[in-house]
C-alpha cells in the first residue's frame, strides 16, 4: 500500500508540474493602470514581479480514493518570493488527472507572509487551473478581505511564468482603503 501510494505520489506531483508549467505564459509588459473602484475613488493598479522557488511534498489524501477513474492527490505546497514580493507561503494543494493524456486539475490554497513593495502583512492566494487535452486556463486571485496589517485592502491576480525550468511570478495589484 505504501509503494502504490508513493508511485501514485510521484504520478501526480509530475502531472501536477505539467500542468502548471502549461498553464503559463510571458508576463506582458505592463504599465499602472488607474482603475475605479468606486464612483469618486480612483486606484492605481501596482504591478510587482520576481523569481520565486517552490516545493510540492505529496501528502496522504483526507479520504481513501479507490474508485476507478480519475486519480486523485494532495501536495503541500512551501514557497519564497523574492523581488518586488519578499515574502514565504504555504499552502494545500488538490489535484486531478483524468483518463485522457493531457486533461488534469488542481485546486489551491496558500498564505502568503512578507512584505509587497515595502509593505508588510500576509493574504490569501487561490489557485484554480484545468487543462483539456493540453489547453491550460489558469486563475491565481487573492482571496478578498484576506489581506493584514499593511495589506489590507489587497486584491489582485497573479500569473505565474515558468522559462528555462525557473519559476517567476507577475502580480498586479490595488490596495483599497481600509473603512
Amino acid at each position: 500500500m505504501k509503494n502504490r501510494f508513493l508511485a501514485v505520489s510521484a504520478i501526480i506531483v509530475a502531472a501536477s508540474a505539467i500542468l502548471l508549467a502549461s498553464c503559463t505564459t510571458q508576463a506582458p509588459k505592463r504599465a499602472l493602470i488607474p482603475t475605479l473602484s468606486a464612483p469618486e475613488t480612483a486606484m492605481t493598479t501596482m504591478h510587482a514581479a520576481g523569481p520565486f522557488d517552490v516545493k510540492l511534498s505529496p501528502q496522504v489524501l483526507a479520504v481513501e480514493d479507490k474508485v476507478e477513474g480519475a486519480t486523485l492527490g494532495r501536495m503541500s505546497i512551501d514557497k519564497q518570493f523574492h523581488g518586488d514580493l519578499e515574502a514565504s507561503s504555504k499552502g494545500e494543494m488538490l489535484s486531478a488527472m483524468g483518463g485522457t493524456p493531457g486533461s488534469a486539475g488542481y485546486v489551491a490554497i496558500e498564505k502568503v507572509s512578507g512584505t509587497l513593495h515595502g509593505r508588510s502583512g500576509s493574504f490569501v492566494l487561490q489557485h484554480n487551473a484545468t487543462m483539456t487535452r493540453g489547453t491550460p486556463a489558469l486563475n491565481i486571485i487573492v482571496v478578498p478581505d484576506s489581506g493584514t496589517g499593511e495589506l489590507a485592502g489587497l486584491s489582485g491576480a497573479m500569473t505565474i511564468i515558468i522559462a528555462d525550468g525557473k519559476h517567476s511570478y507577475a502580480f498586479d495589484y490595488t490596495i483599497a482603503p481600509t473603512p
